[in-house]
């Protein structure tokens, strides 16, 4: 197994110490996270996950890790806390065809609703279909503008975000078709 020794993840971000704790909200569940858009966009996933997939549990969602020893470069990405596994035994690193087709397409409707600024671990070569990483490095006006969309959406009068949406609703399954078909 590689150890990981740059100062920044494979997406960019620096290399932390510590994290913050971050709630997910609607589950009762705790994540270790950088803070700012990190946080705002991992924890916008798990929330999603949480309502519109399966409730999470204790110990079902990982964050920030210090452990320098990866199973796969994009695992670095847990150093830098722009990172979360949910339930990764359930979806550990090499394993497809893990999540139900209704459960893909949750998956595939939030990929498409943060528009490329988070990636998922299914689509690797190597999968890992618990992973979900922040696609960018800090800054990257796709994350900034997903981050500004999530904290509309939280901010906002209600209506929108996670637990208002249907993934099913055809239009948003056609966005996220194309935005599948596009090669995310």
């Amino acid at each position: 197994m590689p150890t990981w020794r740059d100062s920044t993840s494979l997406n960019g971000w620096p290399v932390l110490k510590q994290t913050g704790w971050h709630s997910v909200e609607g589950s009762g569940q705790r994540v270790k996270l950088a803070d700012g858009a990190a946080a705002v966009l991992l924890t916008h996933v798990a929330r999603r996950f949480n309502y519109e997939i399966d409730q999470l549990r204790n110990g079902e969602i990982q964050g920030h890790l210090e452990s320098l020893i990866l199973s796969e470069p994009y695992e670095s990405n847990y150093l830098s806390g722009s990172a979360i596994a949910i339930r990764p035994r359930a979806y550990p690193v090499g394993v497809r065809g893990g999540l139900y087709p209704t459960e893909l397409v949750v998956v595939r409707d939030i990929l498409a609703e943060l528009e490329g600024a988070v990636s998922w671990g299914g689509d690797f070569d190597r999968p890992k279909e618990s992973h979900f990483e922040v696609a960018h490095p800090p800054g990257h006006r796709a994350v900034e503008a997903a981050v500004r969309r999530v904290l509309s959406w939280q901010n906002g009068p209600g209506g929108e975000g996670a637990g208002t949406v249907n993934a099913f609703d055809s239009a948003r399954r056609a966005k996220a078709k194309e935005f599948n078909r596009r090669g995310r």
